[in-house]
């Protein structure tokens, strides 16, 4: 979503006067989410002064979250971590994707699974609301598809996020994955094998107190619980679809946004 535009760090000037703006605009706020794709790259001095004027700014402030990167993620010492924790930064959502090495490395996430661990780990320990997002369907069909599961559901296990939010892979014209996809080179999964490679995680996850989300517009059954009070209900709701392959009872693709 990012490939057409360039990265540029807008001034701190630009941002308190946005911040203004939003004020004058909206009165007081609850919730501010930190535009754009990896807010945590800015310098830590320059996130902080943002904070401090969130919550100069609006009163009932209580939640400030942002996108963040692996990379990025990982550039932070873990005291810089907990200064932004301390000043508000109350939410993280990390694109784990998969915790499959080769799958990390074909979609050029930059980080391989030890990496991606630690970062989420250090997210934690921080004491920031980390929302791990994944992918279904991003190996694609065969054994591949179960490789991925179960590495995703490990990741998982040992970065204990408090959110795991659960997307399905929709290839775009004018992508990588569009274009190995109209030459064969990529066999998509059709709905049930999606539901069933999500089945396989949630067999998987052992970690207890996760909330899984799995509502995303790109989903073909919106599922959500928590994991381990819900894991049963979780998994019958997708066997239920699964036992009939009745596609009335999924998503159309008409209806799945990207």
């Amino acid at each position: 979503m990012y490939k057409d535009k360039k990265y540029r760090e807008r001034s701190l000037a630009e941002i308190m006067e946005d911040i203004t703006m939003a004020k004058d605009s909206y009165g007081d706020l609850e919730k501010v989410f930190l535009c754009d794709g990896d807010a945590i790259a800015l310098e830590t001095n320059m996130l902080l002064a943002i904070l401090k004027k969130l919550y100069q700014t609006f009163p009932s402030l209580r939640h400030v979250g942002s996108y963040v990167g692996p990379q990025s993620t990982l550039s932070k010492s873990i005291e810089e971590l907990n200064a932004l924790r301390n000043a508000g930064l109350t939410k993280a959502y990390l694109g784990v994707e998969t915790g499959d090495d080769e799958l990390l490395k074909k979609v050029k996430k930059g980080v391989d699974s030890d990496q991606m661990l630690q970062a989420g780990k250090n997210l934690v320990a921080a004491g920031i609301n980390l929302s791990a997002m994944v992918l279904l369907g991003l190996a694609g069909k065969g054994e591949v598809s179960r490789r991925h599961a179960l590495a995703t559901a490990k990741i998982c296990n040992e970065m204990k996020p408090q959110y795991l939010a659960a997307l399905t892979v929709t290839p775009v014209p004018g992508t990588v994955l569009y274009s190995q996809l109209e030459r064969g080179e990529f066999k998509l999964l059709d709905p049930f094998e999606t539901l069933e490679e999500m089945k396989q995680i949630f067999e998987n996850i052992t970690a207890d107190n996760m909330k899984f989300v799995g509502t995303h517009a790109s989903n073909y059954l919106p599922v959500t619980g928590t994991l381990q009070k819900d894991k049963q209900k979780m998994i019958a709701m997708v066997d239920a679809v699964l036992e009939n392959r009745d596609e009335s009872l999924i998503r159309p693709d008409y209806m799945r946004g990207l």
